[in-house]
């Protein structure tokens, strides 16, 4: 698994950036899953069905103690999210895209999809802390010669607290969870080629 630096999603020509350019590109990954021009729909199809929570003990952890402190402190009541605090990603669309069907939602965690293209996938988030889009983009492997999926993270903290709980729990989504999530993801994707 390898982290990227954020001109490898921001130097790409992705309709994200023109509709979401008030938020701040946070993590960009490569992911292990090498494949064709046509292998996109296999691996938003896997993403979305995949438990990001289940790839370890260490990182179900994680997430149990961060679903609790959100129910302690109120972080993911209902009136936090999309369509309350924070209006969706889909009001921004323009008309091919609101158009085009949004594509699938995510299983285990509560991100929703925003839209669907042929080399470009975004679903968002958002809580008392954040407003956070998930960016999965198909992209030529410079070393394979064939592609890969690639990951990016976009954000628009919510004021002074949602930025320092943001930078407070950067270490552990870079060093554990992100790298679980994406071991757990390339282990599904080679299983799936057999």
């Amino acid at each position: 698994m390898l982290r990227l630096s954020k001109a490898a999603h921001i130097d790409k020509p992705w309709r994200i950036h023109a509709i979401a350019s008030d938020f701040r590109v946070e993590d960009v990954w490569a992911l292990p899953t090498p494949g064709g021009p046509d292998d996109f729909p296999r691996l938003v199809r896997q993403f979305a069905d995949s438990n990001p929570v289940d790839t370890s003990r260490v990182v179900r952890a994680l997430f149990a103690i961060r679903w609790t402190l959100g129910e302690a402190f109120g972080w993911d009541r209902p009136d936090s999210g999309v369509g309350t605090r924070v209006r969706t990603l889909r009001d921004r669309l323009p008309a091919d895209l609101l158009a085009a069907p949004p594509g699938p939602d995510l299983r285990m965690i509560p991100f929703k999809s925003v839209y669907l293209i042929d080399d470009e996938w975004v679903s968002e988030y958002a809580n008392r802390t954040v407003h956070a889009l998930l960016h999965i983009g198909w992209v030529p492997d410079e070393v394979s010669g064939g592609y890969r999926g690639q990951l990016a993270i976009l954000v628009k903290p919510n004021g002074v607290f949602g930025a320092a709980y943001l930078a407070a729990i950067a270490p552990v989504r870079r060093l554990i969870v992100y790298p679980s999530m994406i071991r757990m993801l390339g282990r599904e994707w080679r299983s799936d080629d057999r």
